[in-house]
C-alpha cells in the first residue's frame, strides 16, 4: 500500500495510536470481496536500541475486526522483511492483548515491559498520547542466523542528565582544578602550580 491510504486508515481505526512519522513499507489485506480490511506500517524500530540495520518493526496494525486479517498481515509483514534481507521482525502489545494472531503467524514473547509514566524526554518532547502507565509485550520473529538483540531497557527510569557546570582550569598549566574542599574556588591544580606562578609574579631582584 502508499503510505498516505495506510496512515488514514490506521487515523481511522486504530485504538488508540495516531499515524507514525514514516516507514518503510506498508500493507493491506483484502476480504474475498476485495474490501480492504486492515493495513501494516513497518519501519525501522524506534527503539535506537534495536535498530542495527537487519531488524524492522511493525509499528502499526488496525483492522476492522475481519476474522484473521490481523495474524495475515503479520505473516506478510514478515515475509516481506525477510525477502528484503532483514533478519528479525519486533513489535509489540499493550497489557490487556493477548497476542494470539502474534502466535499464529509464528512470532513468540520476548519480554514483558513495564508500564512507563510518559514518553517525554529532553531531547524528545512529546505530549499525552493515553498510552501512558499501560505494560506492553515486546514479541519478535527471526531467521536462524539473526544477531542477538541488547537486553529491553528500563523505560521507567529518570534518564535526565544532570546539569553540569564549567569546569574551572588552572591558571598556570591549565589543566582541571578540583574544588577545594574548603569550599573556596580554586585557582591552581597544584602546589607547584601555584609556586611556579608565585615566582613568575615576584622576579628575584
Amino acid at each position: 500500500m502508499r503510505f498516505k491510504a495506510a496512515c488514514a486508515w490506521v487515523d481511522q481505526h486504530h485504538r488508540h495510536h495516531d499515524a507514525p512519522q514514516g516507514h518503510q513499507f506498508s500493507l493491506g489485506v483484502r476480504t474475498g470481496d476485495g474490501r480492504l480490511a486492515g493495513v501494516a506500517i513497518v519501519g525501522r524500530p524506534v527503539s535506537r536500541h534495536f535498530d542495527n540495520g537487519l531488524t524492522v518493526e511493525v509499528t502499526r496494525l488496525a483492522t476492522d475486526g475481519t476474522p484473521n486479517a490481523c495474524s495475515a498481515l503479520y505473516a506478510a509483514a514478515w515475509r516481506t522483511a525477510r525477502s528484503a534481507g532483514y533478519r528479525r521482525a519486533i513489535t509489540y502489545t499493550q497489557d490487556g492483548e493477548s497476542g494470539a494472531s502474534l502466535r499464529a503467524a509464528g512470532w513468540r514473547k520476548l519480554a514483558d515491559l513495564p508500564a512507563r509514566p510518559g514518553w517525554n524526554a529532553p531531547s524528545r518532547p512529546r505530549r499525552l498520547l493515553g498510552t501512558e502507565n499501560v505494560a506492553r509485550t515486546l514479541w519478535e520473529i527471526t531467521t536462524h542466523n539473526a544477531p542477538p538483540l541488547p537486553e529491553p531497557r528500563d523505560e521507567t527510569r529518570d534518564e535526565t542528565r544532570a546539569p553540569r557546570g564549567r569546569r574551572k582550569r588552572c591558571q598556570e598549566c591549565k589543566q582541571p582544578v578540583t574544588p577545594a574542599s574548603t569550599g573556596r574556588p580554586a585557582r591552581y591544580c597544584s602546589a607547584a602550580c601555584r609556586q611556579r606562578a608565585y615566582r613568575r609574579r615576584t622576579p628575584n631582584s
